[in-house]
This record gives C-alpha cells, sequence and structure tokens, in this order.
C-alpha cells in the first residue's frame, strides 16, 4: 500500500443472498483528503463503506482488499474491527435518532465511545465530552449533557453523532448521507460543521450523499456510482465543469435552471436495472443516448484518462461540450446561487469556531432546495 493512501480498496465485491450488488471497487483515500461518492439510491454509496467497515449483515458475501496500514480488512477478525471502527475509521449515518439511544442521555453516550477508544473515565470523559459538544456546535453543551436525545432537534441529533464519531479521534470520518433527513437551512450548517472540523482536525472525509451541490460544497473530488460501479471519478471541480461519462451528465442535466425563463427538464429515461438481472454489457446503455453496439456486449473498464479523471465509456461525451445557454451548467447555477444568497444572508455564528466567512448565513443552504 502506497503512504500516500490513508484507505486502499481494491475489487471490492459483495453479494446478498448470490446477488452481486457490488461489482469490484477500487478506491483510494489519502490523508486528510474529502472524497464524494454520488449516485441514485441503490447504486451502492453506503453498502461500499458499510462492506469496508465489516457492518454488513451474515448473509453479505463480501470480497476483495480494503487496506488500513498494513492490515486488510475484509475477513479481518472482530477484535481488529473493533479496533479500527471509531478509532481509525468513524460513520455517521443520515438518521440521527435512529443511530442514538433514546433511553440513555447524550452525555453519557459520548463518554461511553470516550470511555471504549480514549480510555477517559470519570470527570475527565465528561470534561471531553462538554468540548466536543462545544465543538460541534451545541449550544450551553454543560447543562444539556443530561438530555435525552428526544430533547433536541434534528440538527442537534445529528451534531451529537459527530461529537460521538470525533471521540476517537479518527484518522477518518465516513459521512453517510449526514443532512438527508435534515431541512436546508439546517444542512447549511452541517456541510459548513464538517468542512470546518476536517480542517482543523486535519482528517479525511468521506461524503456520501445524492445531491451533488451538497458534494461541491464539501469534498474536493468526486466518484460517480452507478449500479454497483464507479463510472466516473475526479477532481470536482473537473467533472463538475465538463462531466464526461453519459450517467454523470445527465445527472447535470436533469436540474432545473436558476436564472432565465422555465423549461423542461432533461430526465433520464428509463430506470435503475435490477440486480438480478443487469444487462451483458454497460448497465448503463439501456438508458444512455451515446450508447454504441459494443456498450451491450461489453463492459466498460475504470480507465485513467488524459485529464486526471477515470472514465468507464466506449463512448464519453467530448471534453469539449457544454449545456445549452437555456440550460446554464449546474455548477454554475450552484455558484450563482450562493453568490445571491450570501449577499443577503446575515452574517452565522458557527457556535464556538467565530463568525464564519463573510455571508456565509443559514440561509446559504437555499440553493440546495432550488438545484433538487
Amino acid at each position: 500500500m502506497s503512504r500516500s493512501h490513508l484507505v486502499q480498496i481494491r475489487d471490492l465485491s459483495v453479494a446478498f443472498d448470490g446477488v452481486p450488488v457490488l461489482h469490484g471497487i477500487d478506491l483510494d483515500v489519502a490523508p486528510g483528503e474529502a472524497v464524494g461518492l454520488v449516485g441514485e439510491s441503490g447504486c451502492g454509496k453506503s453498502v461500499t463503506w458499510l462492506a469496508a467497515l465489516g457492518l454488513l449483515p451474515a448473509k453479505a458475501r463480501v470480497s476483495g482488499q480494503v487496506r488500513l496500514g498494513a492490515v486488510d480488512l475484509v475477513g479481518a477478525q472482530r477484535a481488529t474491527l473493533e479496533g479500527v471502527r471509531g478509532a481509525k475509521v468513524a460513520m455517521i449515518f443520515q438518521d440521527p435518532s435512529s443511530a442514538l439511544n433514546p433511553v440513555i442521555r447524550a452525555g453519557r453516550q459520548i463518554t461511553e465511545a470516550l470511555g471504549i477508544h480514549r480510555g477517559l473515565k470519570g470527570k475527565a470523559a465528561r470534561r471531553e465530552a462538554v468540548r466536543l459538544m462545544e465543538l460541534v456546535g451545541i449550544p450551553d453543551p454543560a447543562r444539556r449533557f443530561d438530555l435525552y436525545p428526544h430533547e433536541f432537534s434534528g440538527g442537534q441529533c445529528q451534531r451529537l453523532m459527530i461529537a460521538m464519531a470525533l471521540a476517537g479521534e479518527p484518522d477518518l470520518l465516513v459521512a453517510d448521507e449526514p443532512t438527508t433527513a435534515l431541512d436546508a437551512t439546517i444542512q447549511a450548517q452541517i456541510l459548513d460543521l464538517l468542512a470546518t472540523l476536517r480542517e482543523e482536525m486535519g482528517m479525511a472525509v468521506v461524503f456520501i450523499s445524492h445531491d451533488l451541490g451538497a458534494v461541491a460544497q464539501v469534498c474536493e473530488r468526486i466518484c460517480v456510482m452507478y449500479a454497483g460501479r464507479i463510472v466516473e471519478s475526479g477532481p470536482v471541480g473537473r467533472v463538475f465543469d465538463a462531466p464526461r461519462h453519459p450517467y454523470t451528465r445527465g445527472l447535470f442535466d436533469a436540474l432545473p435552471s436558476l436564472t432565465g425563463p422555465r423549461t423542461r427538464l432533461s430526465p433520464i429515461p428509463g430506470t435503475v436495472p435490477d440486480p438480478r438481472a443487469l444487462p451483458q454489457g454497460c448497465a448503463f446503455a439501456p438508458r444512455c443516448a451515446r450508447a454504441v453496439a459494443v456498450c451491450s456486449l461489453q463492459r466498460p473498464r475504470l480507465e485513467p484518462d488524459a485529464d486526471g479523471r477515470a472514465l468507464a465509456c466506449f463512448d464519453p461525451v467530448p471534453a469539449d461540450a457544454r449545456t445549452p445557454a437555456e440550460a446554464q451548467h449546474p455548477a454554475a447555477r450552484a455558484s450563482a446561487a450562493v453568490r445571491a444568497v450570501d449577499e443577503a444572508a446575515p452574517p452565522f455564528m458557527p457556535g464556538p469556531h467565530g463568525a464564519g466567512p463573510a455571508g456565509s448565513g443559514p440561509d446559504r443552504g437555499r440553493w440546495q432546495e432550488a438545484a433538487q
């Protein structure tokens, strides 16, 4: 394993009851890097990391390699996995209300994690838990330490989950759609919090989402998944500026324009194929306007491209292609919307971190609503 990689995934495959749902995923995460995984529901984003951490049910069959340092996590003993979860790699989930224990006080749940991963107990654990609650922006953490999860709002419960994830001082934080259950304003605050924590603590972040706008705000590299495979990956700016896989391009073209006259959207036709009956060739071929004969016969491999991205397509969108003027590029739409909201938004004080960047108010999340 290269020293430049914190986690290295090779040929990771998963099957449930004999049905393959993940097909040979290759993915690297460097120390301090922020990587986004995007795609439709059921494409394998969450399964990839649940498999990597050994969190899938017993009926799942996992093969391949997930290397963290010198340790291969696939097939590792339970003691090995428990030494990695929380301490090296932490994960937060999209529904904090189901992840938190409703009958145990919030502070105690954090101190439990501190005891397991850092050996802190008693007053020392309580002090550190209060500090973590303050770090993630929980108001008056010393008083609210003894409250139950139902006494916190949805956004504050997600902040508690982030505090618990940080208790083990992990090298990698996997955020599995952490803003899905939150309203747009709270989404923006959680995204700002994740970006701030990553910068302050130097940890890597894997951000799993179906929200392209959220990925653009948090990540520096993006991997687009479809039917259990990565079909395009590369730097966020490059992929957003000129998506080359027809599926990636379809995701962007399906977003509405924020400026100009209203026009019909350009949805991707058809539906995601049933994993029990995948096409012989490219899984996206039945829905693809650029499909050629070979697409129905052979499955394209994910190959590096000259511009620094990787593509799995026999006939990709030309690099110089642009959307029509009446369908402004979604990256530009997102940037314009953020600027417009920032100009109108009041200053935002993100908890203990002081004032945020100029114009980074809570209403910054409005553009996400417009982009959905």
